[in-house]
Protein backbone atom coordinates (compact mmCIF):
# COMPACT_ATOMS: atom_id res chain seq x y z
CA UNK A 1 0.00 0.00 0.00
CA UNK A 2 1.62 3.45 -1.04
CA UNK A 3 1.63 6.24 1.97
CA UNK A 4 0.95 9.85 0.73
CA UNK A 5 -0.25 12.89 2.43
CA UNK A 6 -2.17 15.66 1.36
CA UNK A 7 -0.25 18.06 0.82
CA UNK A 8 2.54 15.58 -1.00
CA UNK A 9 0.51 14.45 -3.37
CA UNK A 10 1.08 16.14 -7.08
CA UNK A 11 0.09 16.12 -10.26
CA UNK A 12 2.41 17.47 -12.62
CA UNK A 13 -0.39 16.91 -15.77
CA UNK A 14 -2.91 19.20 -13.32
CA UNK A 15 -1.36 22.73 -12.94
CA UNK A 16 -5.08 23.68 -12.05
CA UNK A 17 -4.51 22.44 -8.17
CA UNK A 18 -1.83 24.72 -7.57
CA UNK A 19 -2.60 27.52 -4.51
CA UNK A 20 -1.79 30.50 -6.28
CA UNK A 21 -3.97 33.06 -6.02
CA UNK A 22 -5.65 34.07 -9.69
CA UNK A 23 -4.60 36.52 -11.26
CA UNK A 24 -7.60 37.69 -12.33
CA UNK A 25 -11.63 37.15 -12.69
CA UNK A 26 -10.95 35.38 -15.84
CA UNK A 27 -8.33 33.58 -15.23
CA UNK A 28 -10.24 32.12 -12.18
CA UNK A 29 -13.07 31.02 -14.18
CA UNK A 30 -10.74 29.49 -16.77
CA UNK A 31 -9.15 27.12 -14.03
CA UNK A 32 -12.56 27.04 -11.99
CA UNK A 33 -14.21 25.55 -15.36
CA UNK A 34 -11.00 23.00 -16.19
CA UNK A 35 -11.10 21.61 -12.60
CA UNK A 36 -15.23 21.08 -12.53
CA UNK A 37 -14.34 19.30 -15.87
CA UNK A 38 -11.97 16.80 -13.96
CA UNK A 39 -13.97 16.49 -11.16
CA UNK A 40 -16.96 15.55 -12.92
CA UNK A 41 -14.59 13.27 -15.34
CA UNK A 42 -14.33 10.69 -12.54
CA UNK A 43 -11.06 9.77 -13.14
CA UNK A 44 -8.81 11.70 -10.08
CA UNK A 45 -8.19 9.91 -7.30
CA UNK A 46 -9.61 10.43 -3.93
CA UNK A 47 -6.95 12.46 -2.60
CA UNK A 48 -6.96 14.74 -5.62
CA UNK A 49 -10.68 14.89 -5.65
CA UNK A 50 -10.33 16.73 -2.47
CA UNK A 51 -7.80 19.36 -3.05
CA UNK A 52 -9.39 19.91 -6.60
CA UNK A 53 -12.75 20.45 -4.39
CA UNK A 54 -11.05 22.38 -2.07
CA UNK A 55 -9.38 24.51 -5.01
CA UNK A 56 -12.51 24.95 -6.54
CA UNK A 57 -14.35 26.49 -3.51
CA UNK A 58 -11.63 28.86 -2.94
CA UNK A 59 -11.89 29.36 -6.97
CA UNK A 60 -15.73 30.10 -6.36
CA UNK A 61 -14.98 32.88 -3.61
CA UNK A 62 -12.61 34.92 -5.63
CA UNK A 63 -14.98 35.08 -8.46
CA UNK A 64 -18.03 35.87 -6.36
CA UNK A 65 -15.74 38.51 -4.64
CA UNK A 66 -14.77 40.01 -7.70
CA UNK A 67 -18.22 40.24 -8.93
CA UNK A 68 -19.47 41.60 -5.68
CA UNK A 69 -16.69 44.15 -5.65
CA UNK A 70 -17.95 45.78 -9.48
CA UNK A 71 -21.06 45.58 -7.95
CA UNK A 72 -20.53 47.39 -5.33
CA UNK A 73 -18.51 49.47 -7.70
CA UNK A 74 -21.24 49.93 -9.99
CA UNK A 75 -24.08 51.01 -7.18
CA UNK A 76 -21.40 53.98 -6.26
CA UNK A 77 -21.46 55.20 -9.75
CA UNK A 78 -25.38 54.95 -9.98
CA UNK A 79 -25.92 55.85 -6.43
CA UNK A 80 -27.40 54.06 -3.99
CA UNK A 81 -29.45 52.04 -5.84
CA UNK A 82 -28.20 49.13 -8.05
CA UNK A 83 -30.17 49.65 -12.16
CA UNK A 84 -30.80 47.19 -14.53
CA UNK A 85 -28.15 47.53 -17.39
CA UNK A 86 -29.72 49.03 -20.38
CA UNK A 87 -27.23 48.36 -23.90
CA UNK A 88 -28.00 50.83 -26.33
Amino acid sequence: MRKTSASTVTDESSPELTAAAPVNYESALEELEKLVMQLEGGQMPLDQLLTGYQRGAQLLKFCRDKLEAVENQIKVLEGTELKPWAQE
